[in-house]
């Protein structure tokens, strides 16, 4: 367990960083929960593609006919959960989402997608569509795929860090209004 509060965010900044760079890392598949458009929540697994730890913003993708993209339209806030079951760790942040479509940042994370991740988007109907039968989609090409891609930063400004212990669970948050920190312990 960190010793500190400032060792403790360093922790939960190099577990988020792990989560972008290790495929086998639990962080790299968190949970990103928005305000569903009829106003309950919505959950679903996503893959951590980028975190700037300068700037506090994760980066992730999604297509534009999704129902992830609507409800951060209606609504840009968003959190995201992680746990690690081995270190015992959980981290939820909170934070704005902004959303790029057809811009020069969104060109750039299509570049770095792989051929099989681009394939998610060049298909047609689009996600959460009823089909016959699985895989009843259609290809289209890599033009259109580009045409509904999104790329999502969540700046989050708050981040929340549990770690369950034998001798005793430790939770810290960490907040930034306007860019100053504001660290604190709370009860587990």
């Amino acid at each position: 367990m960190p010793a500190s509060l400032s060792a403790i965010l360093e922790t939960a900044f190099t577990l988020l960083s792990e989560g972008v760079a290790d495929p086998a890392s639990p962080f790299r598949t968190p949970t990103l929960a928005s305000i569903g458009i009829d106003g309950t929540p919505a959950l679903r697994t996503i893959v951590l593609r980028a975190f700037d730890p300068a700037c506090r913003r994760l980066a992730i993708h999604t297509d534009i006919r999704s129902a992830k993209f609507a409800e951060l339209s209606a609504i840009p806030r968003a959190a995201l959960h992680g746990w690690d079951a081995p270190r015992r760790v959980q981290i939820r942040v909170r934070g704005s989402a902004a959303l790029h479509v057809g811009n020069d940042a969104a060109l750039a994370a299509w570049a770095r997608l792989s051929p099989a991740s681009k394939g998610t988007y060049c298909v047609t109907p689009g996600p959460g569509i009823a089909i016959a039968k699985p895989h009843d989609t259609h290809a289209v090409d890599e033009t259109v795929g580009f045409s509904v891609f999104c790329l999502i930063f969540l700046v989050f400004d708050e981040l929340e860090w549990l770690q369950l212990e034998h001798g005793g669970h430790n939770r810290a948050k960490f907040c930034w209004d306007d860019g100053v920190l504001a660290p604190r312990w709370l009860v587990p």
